[in-house]
């Protein structure tokens, strides 16, 4: 994947009315979170090899296992066909935040960095803001 020209507020109006006020409204708490942070889309092909667009939120580098150092976003927010989907790229105590926090997130899916659900009162809005001001904190004061 790589950044995108395209700008969040128009990557956003582009949705389907079915998830766009969900959407506009977890952009809004995040880019509070992450303000002063970069706020950027991000396009092409995602894990697995769909074709994605996901707006991330800061930006830090690492080394991926081919030994390439890459460019990434901390959190990310993206509509998938039947859900929303939140990645949060941080780390605590060798566990993903995503992991630590899936039982005080509600009725969602959990996986290593990737939290989705159908709706955005399926989530605990109140946990998963908290998880990405954390995500915020770890890779902002010690970014790997």
């Amino acid at each position: 994947m790589q950044r995108s020209t395209k700008i969040p507020e128009e990557h956003l109006s582009s949705l389907p009315d079915r998830a766009r006020a969900d959407m506009v409204t977890l952009d809004s708490q995040v880019s509070e979170i992450m303000h002063g942070l970069e706020r950027v889309v991000w396009e092409g092909k995602f894990w697995a090899g769909t074709d994605q667009q996901i707006i991330g939120y800061g930006d830090y580098t690492h080394t991926n296992r081919g030994g390439d150092v890459v460019s990434w976003f901390i959190v990310g927010l993206a509509l998938q066909k039947n859900y929303i989907s939140v990645y949060v790229n941080a780390v605590e105590d060798k566990k993903y935040l995503a992991e630590k926090y899936a039982t005080k997130l509600g009725k969602v899916r959990v996986g290593k960095s990737s939290i989705s659900f159908k709706k955005l009162e399926d989530v605990d809005l109140e946990a998963l803001l908290e998880l990405i001001t954390k995500a915020r904190d770890l890779m902002t004061s010690n970014p790997s």
